[in-house]
């Protein structure tokens, strides 16, 4: 046996450690009905036509799924590290949008800022250190005290 390919093997077994046999499951089990999903919606792309607006939405949905579904596990597989920093680029997306539908003024600028690159990030951080006791209390008490005034000082 070669050292590549003991090597390969022991990437391969540190990989799959990382997973739980119940995530293992669940993540074929979902491969399997996306597999299926796959060739039902091509195979209706093929009987009615390429232009139809339903069948490309359906198809559209279908490779979305596999997109998340693929996230997931790429998350899975890197451990905790993975998983905290997945769900802390999701939070920033998802308070960037909620930005994007509430009215502000030009003096809330620090404030956001503050709380896009200090707040978010601490409070992950405290996520992946365990610390639940700070974790939990972090933006309610600290953050709502610590915005008002930035945004005081900022006129």
């Amino acid at each position: 046996m070669s050292l590549s390919t003991t090597s390969q093997q022991i990437i391969v077994e540190q990989a799959a450690a990382h997973l739980t046999p119940q995530a293992s499951y669940i993540f074929v089990s979902v491969f399997a009905v996306l597999c299926f999903a796959s060739i039902i919606g091509q195979w209706l792309k093929r009987k009615n036509g390429a232009d139809n607006a339903t069948i490309a939405n359906l198809n559209a949905r279908i490779y979305a799924w596999w997109l998340m579904t693929l996230v997931l596990l790429g998350a899975f597989w890197f451990g905790k590290i993975g998983t905290v920093v997945l769900f802390f680029l999701i939070s920033f997306a998802a308070l960037r949008e909620f930005m994007t539908l509430v009215y502000r003024r030009r003096s809330d600028y620090y404030s956001m800022v503050v709380c896009f690159y200090l707040l978010l990030p601490v409070q992950y951080y405290f996520v992946y250190d365990g610390w639940y006791g700070m974790f939990s209390i972090f933006i309610p008490v600290y953050g709502f005290l610590i915005l008002p005034i930035i945004a005081s000082l900022s006129g």
